[in-house]
């Protein structure tokens, strides 16, 4: 069996506690939630998460299966590597003085980020992409020293005509 990120897409009902209980069926296994990312859906009421998980495939079908026993949970789908569109955003704050300053914008274009925020001795960088291209960019920015960092969840949508409501859950091979 090999370990690698599992992405997973959990349409559930806004109740309290759900989220606690979602989480809590991977810590019980004493797995680690790599990301995860929460916000509203086109629905009223149906929240989207988004977990990123490194497990076995054989381990996270059994926490599939328990989610789907959640009452709050409506829909579950696995995304295969490369079956789906990846994102995340990050602003990233970095010290900015003299010279430095254009060699950060030069970085920021090459990028394609947006400057959100600019001070006497920082600038506020806004990326949105694929978790490489922001590790990238994290790597050269380390340099000029980061002031303030910070990340939200990776989020995803399968690719294709049909919405996660369209799919059925992914069920790994014995």
């Amino acid at each position: 069996m090999t370990n690698f990120l599992h992405t997973i897409s959990v349409l559930v009902e806004d109740r309290p506690g759900v989220l606690t209980r979602i989480a809590g069926l991977f810590a019980a296994r004493g797995y680690n939630i790599e990301s995860l990312a929460v916000g509203a859906t086109d629905t009223s009421g149906v929240s989207r998460m988004t977990i990123v998980v490194d497990v076995e495939d054989k381990p996270l079908e059994q926490v599939t299966k328990q989610l789907n026993k959640l009452v709050n949970v409506i829909k579950i789908l696995e995304h295969d590597q490369g079956s789906a569109v990846e994102r995340e955003l990050m602003l990233v704050k970095v010290r900015s003085e003299g010279d430095n300053r254009a060699r950060i914008l030069e970085i920021a274009d090459v990028f394609r980020v947006n400057v959100v925020d600019v001070t006497q001795s920082t600038l506020t960088l806004e990326a949105a992409g694929k978790s490489e291209k922001l590790e990238a960019l994290l790597s050269l920015l380390r340099d000029f020293g980061i002031v303030e960092l910070s990340r939200t969840g990776r989020i995803a949508l399968g690719r294709g005509d049909r919405g996660i409501k369209d799919r059925s859950l992914k069920v790994a091979n014995a």
